[in-house]
Parts: C-alpha cells; structure tokens; sequence
C-alpha cells in the first residue's frame, strides 16, 4: 500500500473524529472540560489545598476567626458530597457520549467486514475458477476451499451466535 493510500485513510479517520467532536453540544464539551479537568494532577493538587486549608482554620488556632466549621466538619463533607455527586453526573454524560462514538465505530466496522468479506469470496470463488482452468481441479474442488468461496449468511451466523449465547447463559 503506498504512502499516499495510507495518508488519505488516516486523514479520513481523522475527519471522522473531528466531525464527532464537532458535532458536541454545548453542555457535552462543559462535560468534557470538567471531567478531564477532574481526572488531572491539577485538580487532586488544589483539592490538596482547600481541605488542608479548611481543615487547619477551622482546627487550629492560628487566627482569631471563629470556627466556621469545626470537627467533623460536617459542611465540608456536604460540599464534597454534592461535588462528588455533579462529578459522577459529568463523568457518566462524558463516557455515555464515548460509549455512542464506539458504537458508531463498531457499526463502520461492521459494515467494513461485511464487504470484505463478500470481496473476498468472490475472489475465491474466481481463483477457484482460475485453478480448475489451469488444471488445478483437484486442488480447487479441495472442500475446504470450496467452503471459504460460498457466500457467507450473515443472518445465520447471527442466529447461530445468539444461540450459542443463550445456551452459554
């Protein structure tokens, strides 16, 4: 395969992917910003910070504020309990979304090997005639390979498959 026929389906994969987050409404890309900004060292840091912060004003005597909060510091566990509850809400809406962009790839996919697979038993199916013409009967009319050149039932491989889930189960 040349470099150029390579290039053109990377730079496809890529439209691809540019057209999906593109097609992101405005609340799924704020989902996305604060779930990946969760998910970094940033975030563990400046929480680091606030609860060593709240923890030491409302603990220690090192000013003369009144304790806004004292142990068990029971509004710093609801503040982080109602964080933690929006944090799930943005992580699930997030992976929801990744979850339709891999079912979109595993539907292309599908749909790829479908017609490779119908390409490849017609090639079979022709070097089969091929063979038979230059005097290769014997090894054409092989049952193995006159299995692999007939046409595939899509629909009876998936009936076989979903049997053979059910009686797994």
């Amino acid at each position: 395969m040349s470099q150029s026929h390579v290039q053109e389906h990377v730079d496809l994969i890529a439209k691809h992917e540019q057209d999906f987050q593109s097609r992101r409404t405005k609340a799924e890309k704020l989902s996305d910003d604060i779930a990946g900004f969760a998910g970094s060292l940033a975030f563990i840091c400046i929480h680091l910070m606030i609860f060593t912060a709240w923890i030491a004003v409302n603990s220690l005597r090192i000013t003369q504020t009144h304790r806004f909060d004292p142990a068990p510091y029971s509004l710093l566990s609801t503040i982080v309990a109602l964080e933690a509850i929006l944090l799930a809400s943005f992580i699930l809406i997030r992976q929801s979304r990744l979850g339709r962009r891999s079912d979109e790839r595993d539907h292309l996919m599908l749909q790829v090997l479908l017609l490779a697979e119908k390409e490849i038993t017609a090639v079979l199916e022709m070097n089969r005639q091929l063979a038979k013409q230059a005097g290769l009967g014997k090894v054409a009319d092989q049952p193995e390979i006159k299995k692999l050149s007939e046409h595939t039932s899509i629909e009876a491989m998936a009936r076989s498959i979903q049997e053979n889930l059910q009686d797994a189960e």
